[in-house]
This record gives C-alpha cells, structure tokens and sequence, in this order.
C-alpha cells in the first residue's frame, strides 16, 4: 500500500518488525517528488524513529482491530480502559498513548488499537466536550479589537485559548486534532 494512506494509529511492517505511527504528515515540495515524514515506534523495543516514505514506495500494512472502551483511570504510568459491553479491562503504557494523554478524562469513550489482541493505542473522538474549571473573566472593552482570546484550563487540566466571552462552568467542545476551541455547548 502507498505511505500516502498512513494515519496515525496504522500498522506497518518496517525492517521487519511490527512498528506504529504515531505521527503523519504529508510533504509537497515545489521541486522533488512528494513524501511522507512519519514518526513510527518499534511495538517490540519500544523505540521511536523518524523516517520519510517516497509517496511511490510500497509498504506492508498490518491488520488491527478497533475496539469503543471507556477510559477509567490511571496510576501515573498505565491507563486502564474498559468494554462497556463485557467488562473487560485493558492497561496501555502512558508512551503508547503519547500527546492524546490531555485530552483523557474519566468516562469518555475512546477506540483501543489492537494487533493480535494486545492493544497498542488510543484513537480519540474528533471533538470532546468539556468544563471549564477556570479562565479569567472578560473585561469591558476587550471585545474591541475582534478576534480575541484567553487562556482557560478545562475540567481535566488542559490548558485551551477560547473567546474572551466564555466564562468558568461553561462547557466546549475542543478539536482532538489540534486542540483548538470549536464550540460551547448549550446556553
């Protein structure tokens, strides 16, 4: 299959062993062919390297299961997931899951990764709703400029710019992709 395919979570065989991406991005450059610089982590050692694919190079892409849990907990380093349908418990590695740790809150539903039934990852929902537990309140005159922003940490301790007329208690709904405000619910 094309490295054009690769998204994060996707499982190839490269120098023979099992390796997933954890980060994908394709390149156009004025001169040259196109490409796709990745960052894979071996599933065996555990190591991460970075790599470019030619955009005509042919990869092994490996078969995964996808699997709706509910994140639970965590003890600093494992994070415990659950099958609402079955009750079946799984743990996954703080490093497997990488920068989509901010994002987890207690309760939400994500989808595990999984490969021969170990799981490898986590793939998050598009957008996630959540409380803002504090931010600073808006100050008359502000609005003047347009488009602007303040800082507020959200229920889970992410830290989100949002419009200057969100207030502490309201709910979002945050872009998993790049952590941006999208919304507020309700109101």
């Amino acid at each position: 299959m094309s490295p054009n395919e690769m998204r994060k979570g996707t499982v190839i065989r490269y120098d023979g062993d099992l390796c997933i991406v954890i980060e994908v991005q394709r390149v156009s450059p004025g001169k040259g062919s196109s490409f796709v610089r990745t960052r894979l982590k071996n599933l065996k050692s555990g190591k991460v390297v970075d790599n470019n694919f030619k955009s005509a190079e042919s990869l092994t892409f490996e078969e995964v299961q996808y699997k709706k849990m509910q994140y639970l907990y965590n003890d600093g380093h494992l994070y415990t997931f659950m099958d609402n349908s079955n009750y079946e418990q799984v743990q996954i590695a703080k490093p497997d899951i990488g920068s989509d740790i901010q994002y987890l809150k207690e309760g939400i539903e994500v989808t595990i990764v999984t490969h021969d039934d170990v799981p490898l990852t986590i793939q998050l929902p598009k957008k996630i709703t959540f409380k803002i537990a504090s931010t600073e309140p808006a100050v008359k005159g502000d609005t003047a400029s347009g488009n602007v922003t303040k800082e507020a940490i959200m229920d889970n301790g992410l830290m989100v710019k949002v419009p200057i007329f969100i207030g502490e208690g309201d709910e979002i709904v945050v872009d998993t992709e790049d952590g941006s405000y999208s919304e507020r619910v309700g109101k």
